[in-house]
């Protein structure tokens, strides 16, 4: 039998930072929504939750780099809604942020989550926000919390 090593998504003691943009709030509103009743169903304090709201997208690597080099954080949830129109500027939003983000995460070594929507229509992201796609702000949560946990078991 293999040895099957698993994190899993265990608040207590957690200190977790949000970066949630602005920009198109009415979805990011909603996944952050999503996020925090997360954390705390696993158990995270909710003084142990920090919120931190930037403008939009784009500007959530830089934040989220940030964040993660602090001490006093385990993992970082970021949160956005990138909907595709009809120029180029989603291929360069999209993909800055999903670049940027895998950087914060190795540079600190820690769990920088990818909660940003990346969708063809407002429709699509609306699904993904709490309607009929479930609300992937929930799934970055228990991400982010079954990611420290793999962690700190692979470091003990």
């Amino acid at each position: 039998m293999a040895n099957v090593i698993q994190g899993r998504p265990r608040g207590e003691g957690r200190r977790v930072a949000v970066v949630c943009a602005r920009f198109n709030e009415l979805i990011t509103r909603e996944l952050l929504r999503g996020c925090v009743d997360e954390l705390e169903r696993h158990g995270v304090d909710p003084d142990a939750i920090q919120v931190v709201w930037v403008p939009g997208a784009w500007e959530i690597p830089l934040v989220a780099s940030r964040l993660a080099r602090k001490d006093d954080v385990d993992a970082v949830v970021c949160l956005g809604a990138v909907i595709r129109g009809a120029t180029a500027h989603f291929d360069y939003v999209a993909g800055g942020a999903a670049r940027g983000l895998a950087q914060a995460s190795h540079d600190a070594d820690k769990p920088v989550v990818f909660g940003i929507l990346t969708t063809d229509t407002i429709e699509q992201a609306v699904e993904r926000a709490g309607t009929k796609a479930g609300n992937k702000g929930r799934e970055a949560a228990t991400v982010a919390l079954e990611m420290v946990d793999l962690l700190h078991t692979l470091s003990s």
